[in-house]
């Protein structure tokens, strides 16, 4: 199975949707299971993650809905009000009690400052997700890498996901800083990888294969590919790509490697770190 492990979906509000600027204008307007569908099939890819993008309890209910709807959605990663919730977060994780699909939770951290990442509360909570089972999606900067290590080492039993490789600049070859705090942290055996959320990172949204794919190497080379995974970030990629070329060049970067390693960097590995229904 092929499984995109990071995706989008929403009924477009400018007013729920302000990180929408005016030189996204693509992406103003709706993104919902049918249209991602014909993306799936075209791609041959069989299955998804579809991941939040507002900040809302709304939001994790819409996404679970589409996941009932939709059998392709493999699962969720929802929103949870983890720091304002601390000790009560288990009443608000109960609303989704018996709800399969519900995978994970994600908060905005690359908005948030450093500080952030010490609020009891939002630690406090995070210990109560890992019980649950569920894991957790890292989107940050790559500035913020330093703080996000030490904090990963706050939680060694919480399944830690981070996306879009923490959105180094990609403007050249890989920065060495961003390089070396990578292969850091990816030497905690809990922390996986997301290939996404590339093409957002060039200047100009405008890319080529040979310019990405030294990124590949790097965190190939850090997480191996049992702890590395495909995912799109659709429709947000379509600003720099069509879905079909990421995954294409995604597979193409793979190719070198053995057939379970591709396995693993297309599907495995996603299904494995979230605990996909059939998979744990």
């Amino acid at each position: 199975m092929t499984i995109d492990a990071h995706h989008h979906l929403w009924r477009y509000r400018a007013s729920e949707y302000e990180w929408i600027g005016d030189d996204m204008g693509a992406l103003r307007r709706d993104f919902l299971p049918a249209d991602f569908a014909a993306e799936l099939d075209a791609a041959g890819v069989t299955g998804s993650v579809a991941v939040q993008a507002r900040q809302t309890l709304a939001e994790t209910d819409a996404l679970l809905e589409f996941a009932r709807a939709f059998p392709f959605i493999l699962g969720v990663v929802g929103w949870a009000p983890l720091a304002d919730s601390g000790a009560a977060i288990g009443e608000v994780l109960d609303r989704w009690a018996g709800q399969r699909r519900l995978r994970g939770l994600r908060h905005v951290l690359q908005a948030e400052p450093n500080a952030y990442f010490d609020h009891a509360g939002f630690n406090q909570a995070l210990r109560e997700v890992a019980a649950r089972g569920l894991s957790y999606d890292l989107l940050i900067h790559a500035r913020q890498l330093p703080k996000a290590i030490a904090w990963v080492d706050r939680h060694p039993s919480l399944t830690i996901i981070l996306d879009h490789l923490a959105k180094p600049l990609a403007q050249g070859a890989p920065p060495a800083e961003w390089r070396c705090r990578l292969r850091e942290l990816a030497q905690r055996e809990h922390v996986f990888c997301k290939f996404s959320g590339l093409v957002t990172e060039v200047p100009g949204w405008n890319w080529t294969e040979a310019q990405l794919r030294p990124y590949f190497e790097v965190a190939i080379e850090a997480f191996g590919p049992k702890r590395l995974m495909f995912g799109s970030d659709w429709p947000v990629c379509l600003l720099g790509s069509s879905y079909g070329r990421w995954h294409s060049f995604t597979a193409a970067c793979a190719a070198p490697l053995s057939d379970a390693e591709r396995e693993a960097i297309l599907g495995a590995t996603c299904a494995s770190a979230y605990g996909l229904p059939g998979n744990n």
